[in-house]
């Protein structure tokens, strides 16, 4: 059967999980949703710059000329020309369509007016430097009595009369240019009707956009980059309060369990006592006594030991004094022979006579919580190294144990933190013994590291100013 409160604590880490993992979701999706927002409001200001530069690019040509043909008049009275000349052709039947439609595409001037169009827009729109092209859309002759439609298609580059554009796909329209003509074929008036469209390309337009956007997309990519920021440092903290909540939990079924069994202890002595015949067996009354006693300093080291971890660093007074170290690692290790019977302690000193300025109580404590976490976790042989590594005296503990995994050994100095197997704590405590070696350690501005492998033992590793 499982305790109560464990199974408890096991309904509410799940409950707690699920509702993280919840919460995280919907941050997913709402962080999701805001950025296609903000690539939508992106595209479309896109898309209004782009449509904005067109009607300036519209503007500014038009600006310059109402009508391409005012560039040359003697190249347009050639054109005109030449399309009254085809037109009165066709009607005496020497021409086709087709034939007529070939001779407007290719003629002698077209050359020489793209030319002019191509040096005026450099001298106007210096600031562009654009691609255009004039294609041919419509060519109809009608008169009072008929209609009679030689040539009309949607735009093509293929009916290009103008221009250095070779295709249409990337340009845009600027505008369309009516023309008519009026003649006389035996006596006979007729019009001539023709549509013209200007396109027109601007060299690296999408890079002028992107300028004339700079403050825009800045603007967008900072905010996102907040967001993603802000989800980030969020989600982070979520995790740590989870893992700072999971500790907490633990730390109170451990410091649970280990005060349940000295209170039990002296809760049946108690009892015991209160029988006649044991306070009338000085031997039986004595041994209960010292029961008691190792009980009550039992839960007094254990009060002791989560007073002192809640200090800082900096907080801790140190009785400091001067120390022979090798001579006060000795004291430890026989005080711990004496604990620790079954385990092999060897000593390995390469220094002699070593003097340091040390709290000695709280380096005691320090030191026998690195035996005894060896101990805790399968050691049977520790040894206990010195030796100066520039200018400052180490101290390693080298042991057998079942060693500690690489990605643990980042939290083995957390509070509270103790190495688990799968989700079970198989070793007990409180999770605050290395945390207290490093911050007495640090107190006396020393560093302490550990190096291990599963399986392999664990070496800490401990640097005193000399």
């Amino acid at each position: 059967m499982f305790p109560k409160s464990c199974i408890f604590e096991t309904a509410f880490q799940t409950n707690m999980k699920q509702r993280i993992n919840l919460l995280i979701a919907f941050s997913v999706v709402a962080l999701i949703v805001l950025m296609t927002v903000q690539c939508y409001l992106v595209k479309t200001a896109y898309e209004y710059k782009v449509a904005q530069f067109h009607t300036q690019i519209k503007n500014e040509i038009g600006a310059i000329t109402n009508n391409y043909s005012d560039i040359d008049s003697a190249l347009v009275s050639k054109k005109e020309m030449l399309y009254k000349s085809l037109s009165e052709k066709y009607m005496k039947g020497k021409k086709s369509k087709l034939d007529i439609k070939n001779g407007v595409l290719k003629t002698e001037f077209q050359s020489a007016i793209t030319q002019k169009i191509q040096r005026k827009f450099e001298r106007d729109l210096p600031d562009f430097k654009i691609d255009f092209a004039i294609v041919l859309n419509k060519f109809i002759l009608y008169n009072e009595q008929e209609t009679d439609t030689i040539f009309s298609e949607k735009p093509f580059i293929q009916n290009k009369l103008y221009g250095n554009l070779a295709s249409l796909n990337h340009a845009f329209l600027v505008r369309s240019y009516v023309g008519t003509t009026n003649g006389t074929f035996e006596n006979e008036e007729y019009k001539l009707l023709t549509e013209d469209s200007m396109y027109v390309s601007v060299i690296d337009w999408e890079m002028i956009i992107l300028r004339r956007m700079t403050f825009i997309l800045i603007l967008s990519f900072f905010s996102i980059a907040t967001l993603i920021s802000l989800f980030v440092i969020a989600i982070k903290a979520l995790i740590k309060q989870k893992k700072v909540s999971d500790v907490k939990t633990d730390f109170i079924n451990n410091i649970t369990h280990e005060l349940k069994t000295p209170l039990a202890t002296l809760g049946i002595s108690t009892k015991i006592l209160a029988q006649k015949n044991i306070r009338d067996n000085d031997e039986n009354f004595n041994s209960i006594v010292n029961t008691i006693s190792r009980q009550n300093n039992r839960l007094q080291n254990l009060i002791d030991q989560v007073m002192a971890n809640s200090l800082a660093e900096n907080e801790i007074e140190l009785q400091k004094e001067k120390i022979e170290a090798e001579d006060f690692l000795l004291s430890i290790v026989n005080d711990f022979k004496i604990t620790f019977p079954k385990i092999t302690l060897k000593t390995d000193f390469h220094t002699e006579k070593t003097i340091l300025v040390l709290d000695r109580f709280h380096l005691t404590t320090a030191f026998l919580n690195v035996l005894e976490n060896a101990a805790k976790y399968g050691s049977n042989t520790i040894t206990v190294k010195t030796k100066i590594v520039e200018k400052q005296f180490s101290i390693s503990f080298e042991d057998d144990g079942i060693g500690i995994a690489k990605n643990k050994q980042a939290f083995l100095f957390e509070k509270f933190y103790r190495v688990e197997q799968g989700n079970l704590h198989n070793t007990k405590g409180l999770g605050l013994g290395l945390y207290y070696v490093d911050q007495i350690v640090k107190a006396h501005q020393g560093s302490v590291n550990v190096i291990s492998d599963l399986g392999k033992g664990t070496q800490f590793t401990i640097l005193l100013k000399v």
